[in-house]
C-alpha cells in the first residue's frame, strides 16, 4: 500500500457567517487547538466522512455555539479552495440571520471568546483568510476563491 504525503490529503470544512440585527458577524477565538490559536475565526468545523455539508453545518454550530439553525434558512455564499503545508481544505461558508438559543462558548478547551463585531472593525488577529472572505469576497458577491497556490 502506498502511503501518500501530507500534502496530499484533503479535508473539508464549514464555517458560519452568522450576523445579528446589527449586521455584526460572530467569531470565537481559537484556544488550544494547535492552529492559529489567539485568533478569531467563525465557527467552523470538519465535515465527517458521508456527512452532508448542511448537516455538518448544524452539527458544529450546536456543538461549538450552542445554538439550533434550520439549515434549510441559510444561504450558501463562498467555496474556498485552500492548501497549507500540509494539508488542502475545500471551506465551505454558509450565512444565517436567524437561529435559536443564545450564542455561548460550548468547547472551553478550544475557545476563550466568543463575540459580535462589525465588518470594519474585525480585530486584528482574525484568520487572514477568514478576514479575506468577510471583507472581500462576500463584499463582491464571490462564490468562489483559491488560497496557497502558485501562481
Amino acid at each position: 500500500m502506498r502511503v501518500m504525503p501530507m500534502s496530499s490529503f484533503q479535508y473539508s470544512a464549514v464555517y458560519l457567517v452568522l450576523r445579528d440585527p446589527q449586521n455584526r458577524v460572530l467569531l470565537a477565538r481559537r484556544f488550544n487547538t494547535g492552529f492559529m490559536d489567539g485568533f478569531y475565526s467563525l465557527p467552523a468545523g470538519h465535515i465527517e466522512l458521508g456527512e452532508a455539508v448542511t448537516a455538518a453545518l448544524a452539527r458544529e454550530t450546536r456543538k461549538e455555539i450552542g445554538i439550533t439553525l434550520d439549515v434549510a434558512q441559510c444561504q450558501f455564499v463562498h467555496v474556498q479552495h485552500r492548501r497549507n503545508p500540509d494539508r488542502m481544505y475545500y471551506d465551505f461558508y454558509f450565512e444565517a440571520s436567524q437561529w435559536d438559543g443564545d450564542p455561548r462558548v460550548c468547547e472551553p478547551d478550544k475557545c476563550d471568546d466568543l463575540r459580535w463585531f462589525a465588518l470594519d472593525a474585525l480585530p486584528a488577529n482574525t484568520v487572514p483568510y477568514v478576514r479575506e472572505i468577510l471583507t472581500e469576497r462576500l463584499a463582491r458577491a464571490e462564490r468562489y476563491s483559491e488560497i496557497g497556490f502558485a501562481e
